[in-house]
């Protein structure tokens, strides 16, 4: 390497453009920059490096391995760069801020409420921009640096990088509307289930794998779907006012009010699935006073939460009525 040569964050910065874009030529209109100036700049890193970083083809720039390396550290170093900046500004601001977080669609809203209640009376100068998706989406956009934190079900181990924050148990049962045929079974077997048609999620989401790896491990064929979207909350109004099947949060598939109709729990030992829900971080040694302030407000609120049935608790003890009827 040229050690003569003092390497400027410009310099990576043109570098992630070029190789983002796989194009000299786009990349230049993102960063409005002259053709050759680019070039020049991207010489600069090749020649102090004495490596090459990017293949020419008629496609555009390809990475060659020691460019795939350095990108990996230039968007480390971004990330770095940025936390910092936030960390300085963070001194001053003290617990205002700003929070990026994603939100499963199976988070129980009366949770959520709670925490908002009590996150913005304390905390009137911080603002929170939340993105509501499931882990699919989410976790990458989480270990990318484009969200802070991701609440949602926790799976057995954390991926490489994040670390998990539990806060309450839940769990997955299989419901019905309240008016249909099997309710008033004390048990029901997969093999009638498998008969029945249901409203699914889609393939890549955890529970339609896990439904489709009990029928399997049971010599069935997989849930039939009558029909299938990513929202959760579309899956549960289809079947409360069908004969449709879902597999589906008890907190969520039991709440009523605002046009919702409770759903029934179905007594299917099979398919019941205690889950832990939590946040979710990434492994740094810096969060924001304002991030840790949110983990802060959601660990208040969740042990309420963290009995059985602990969100419909609450809301029987401020007089509403219960909203998950599960036989046994």
């Amino acid at each position: 390497m040229n050690i003569g040569y003092v390497m400027e964050l410009r310099d990576l910065e043109y570098f992630v453009a070029v190789a983002e874009h796989g194009h000299l030529g786009r990349a230049a209109e993102f960063l409005r920059l002259s053709q050759p100036a680019l070039s020049k700049s991207l010489g600069r890193l090749e020649g102090a490096m004495q490596v090459k970083l990017f293949r020419r083809n008629a496609r555009g720039m390809e990475l060659t391995a020691e460019g795939s390396l350095l990108l990996l550290r230039a968007r480390e170093l971004r990330q770095s760069v940025r936390n910092v900046a936030r960390e300085v500004s963070d001194v001053s601001r003290g617990h205002a801020g700003h929070i990026r977080a994603g939100v499963s669609p199976a988070v129980d809203d009366q949770f959520l409420r709670a925490v908002f209640t009590e996150l913005f009376r304390d905390e009137p100068r911080l603002t929170l921009k939340m993105f509501v998706s499931d882990g699919d989406e989410t976790t990458p956009a989480l270990i990318g640096g484009e969200l802070d934190l991701f609440i949602n079900f926790l799976n057995p181990a954390p991926p490489a990088g994040l670390v998990y924050i539990p806060l309450y148990e839940d769990e997955w049962v299989v419901c019905c509307a309240p008016n249909h045929r099997l309710v008033g079974r004390s048990h029901v077997p997969l093999s009638e289930l498998s008969k029945e048609r249901w409203a699914l999620g889609e393939p890549v989401l955890a529970p339609r794998q896990r439904l489709h790896e009990v029928f399997r491990d049971d010599g069935l064929e997989p849930p039939r779907g009558a029909f299938e979207t990513r929202s959760l909350s579309l899956r549960i109004q289809a079947v409360a006012s069908s004969d449709l099947l879902v597999y589906a949060s008890k907190a969520i598939a039991g709440r009523s009010g605002a046009g919702h109709i409770a759903l029934h729990a179905l007594p299917v030992r099979e398919l019941h699935w205690p889950r832990c829900m939590g946040a979710i971080c990434r492994k740094e040694p810096y969060m924001s006073p304002a991030v840790r302030r949110f983990i802060e407000v959601l660990k208040r609120v969740a042990p309420s939460a963290r009995d059985a049935g602990g969100v419909r608790e609450r809301s029987r003890r401020n007089g509403s009525r219960p909203q998950l009827r599960r036989e046994v």
